[in-house]
């Protein structure tokens, strides 16, 4: 086992709408080679990539870095759902963590098409069935008519207001922080100032959600260069980015109990959350950034807790307090999350991850979060994958 595994470069394109976009190949190109680039080490130094995507054919990895180059190194092709990008992540760190690499490359894209997210196979069964059953027996028979993800974070919403007695309309306020903090951001889709009425006004579309609630359908691509400290050293590259921790958690029986903010991922955030805190040593309340995976405003609120963050039935306050933003106690999403900067799910891990390391490098220029030096990252995949990293500022 190696010592310590460092992020050497990031890179990330500006996320973008499907209309706009350009095709999946070319993103991940783009972003590989800034990442290359910001670590200062050719592509023949790479020695395994893990490409990340949901919506593609197989073996689109090896496509998009033969755009790069072709230097023989493997390419293992990640699919987790959201969580994809981390899961390229987490095993690109297991490779140097275990010593069967020294530098590796992870890389996620997604070329989304517009509109709700879908299954694509009818002829076999459905990785949702399960979660599906709990649903439809939970949710009224007319629920059934609206896309599957706003079922699940509407209703893990409405069952935290009921279970809470929280009224709805603070979930809007994220929407609101979400923006203003995405104004700041130039990779970021929408960056227009919103108002806690202009949310509510949104159309409704399931439980507590409005549009403006729930993240767009976008297209984009990140990647990280993943070193141990020996090669490293051997070649002069970054060391100032440490991963401390991390973890993946996968669903278990109490996701199916019929308590919608479990089946939609709570206890898995709470398990990964634990582990990293457990292994680091590590208080999540002295954590100052976060990035975490605010696919609907209900998730962001939920995950203030499963991530230890605020303590259970209290992120109410915690939001009206402003303690999620700058000049309270975290600054959650500082890129604007995935309401504003966009969730390509394939992508979506790496530009989590990219974005920390530019706060701990101190290079995040009017979205620095000040004397940041502990980061933590929680995406989450339904289905279900949830992976927790810990970054810290080495000096």
């Amino acid at each position: 086992m190696v010592e310590r595994v460092f992020v050497a470069g990031v890179g990330m394109v500006p996320f973008t709408t499907p209309s706009r976009s350009a095709s999946y190949d070319v993103l991940a190109e783009h972003a590989v080679r800034a990442a290359l680039t910001d670590a200062d080490v050719g592509l023949a130094a790479v020695q395994q990539v893990y490409a990340g995507y949901v919506y593609g054919d197989s073996t689109s990895g090896q496509n998009a870095m033969y755009r790069v180059g072709m230097t023989g190194a493997p390419v293992i092709n990640v699919n987790n759902n959201c969580s994809t990008g981390s899961s390229a992540l987490f095993l690109a760190r297991q490779a140097v963590a275990s010593g069967a690499a020294d530098c590796v490359l992870a890389v996620g894209f997604e070329q989304m098409q517009r509109g709700a997210l879908k299954g694509h196979w009818d002829d076999r069964p459905s990785p949702f069935a399960r979660f599906d059953d709990v649903l439809d027996a939970v949710q009224d028979e007319g629920a059934r008519d609206v896309p599957m993800a706003p079922r699940y974070f509407g209703g893990a919403g409405q069952a935290y207001s009921e279970k809470y007695g929280m009224d709805p309309a603070v979930f809007a306020h994220i929407s609101v922080k979400s923006r203003r903090h995405a104004a700041a951001n130039p990779y970021a889709v929408f960056t227009g100032a919103l108002t806690v009425e202009e949310v509510l006004a949104s159309p409704r579309i399931f439980g507590p959600l409005t549009r403006l609630q729930c993240c767009p359908p976008t297209c984009g691509a990140a990647a990280a260069v993943v070193v141990g400290e020996e090669f490293a050293r051997a070649h002069g590259l970054r060391t100032d980015v440490a991963i401390t921790a991390q973890a993946m958690a996968t669903d278990t029986s109490s996701s199916f109990d019929g308590d919608l903010m479990r089946l939609a991922g709570y206890d898995l955030t709470v398990s990964a959350a634990r582990q990293v805190y457990e292994t680091a040593g590590v208080d999540p309340r002295d954590i100052p950034v976060v990035e975490l995976h605010d696919c609907f405003t209900t998730n962001e609120l939920i995950s203030y807790e499963a991530l230890g963050l605020t303590g259970e039935g209290t992120a109410e306050r915690f939001v009206l307090d402003g303690d999620n933003t700058y000049g309270g106690r975290v600054v959650t999403n500082p890129s604007g999350g995935l309401l504003s900067k966009g969730h390509p799910l394939g992508a979506t891990g790496l530009a989590q991850c990219a974005e920390l390391v530019w706060q701990l490098r101190g290079a995040a220029g009017d979205r620095q979060v000040d004397g940041a030096s502990l980061a933590l990252q929680h995406n989450i995949g339904l289905g279900g994958a949830a992976v927790v990293t810990l970054y810290q500022k080495v000096a």
